[in-house]
């Protein structure tokens, strides 16, 4: 069986990094694969830094992505949390580059619209929305979920069904 397009959701975060791929075929859009990198928390930042450019690195061999959708940084009070979140960002985006996946930034509130018309939407119904848009009977944990939105929100903004203004990073 062919493949068709594929995208890797990315939801970063140090010790909670969502991953997603969903494939387009034709019409239809279909989960792959939906996985939480989970790091203990007393793992040195370093360490993490690098399983979750390892894990990235991993599931792109494993799946073979054309492309990749990671959330956009967004405002933070904790300048800390920031950095921090920046750097796990970076090290996501390390892993596509160099498997030569080109990266597509999302804002939080761009995704949400393409998914369920509103960017303001509450989690809960981006989820709904996910479930029904991929089949799911179960629900997806929280942060695989999120990585499933963001790359069925580049889907549909690659195919047309979102009008959203994006070139790589």
């Amino acid at each position: 069986m062919t493949t068709g397009f594929r995208v890797l959701g990315i939801d970063a975060s140090l010790r909670s990094t969502g991953l997603g791929v969903v494939e387009a075929q034709g019409s239809r859009l279909v989960a792959v694969v939906q996985q939480t990198l989970k790091l203990p928390t007393r793992a040195r930042h370093s360490d993490c830094l690098r399983q979750v450019y390892e894990g990235i690195s991993a599931l792109i061999r494993q799946t073979s992505p054309s492309a990749a959708a990671i959330e956009g940084g967004f405002f933070q009070r904790n300048v800390k949390t920031a950095d921090i979140l920046g750097q796990v960002r970076g090290a996501a985006i390390a892993a596509c580059a160099c498997a030569g996946v080109p990266v597509y930034e999302y804002a939080p509130r761009r995704a949400k619209q393409a998914l369920v018309g509103f960017g303001g939407a509450e989690k809960e119904q981006v989820r709904r929305m996910v479930m029904q848009l991929l089949g799911l009977a179960e629900e997806p944990q929280e942060d695989a979920g999120d990585a499933l939105a963001l790359a069925i929100c580049h889907l549909n903004t690659r195919t047309g069904h979102a009008i959203l203004d994006t070139e790589p990073i």
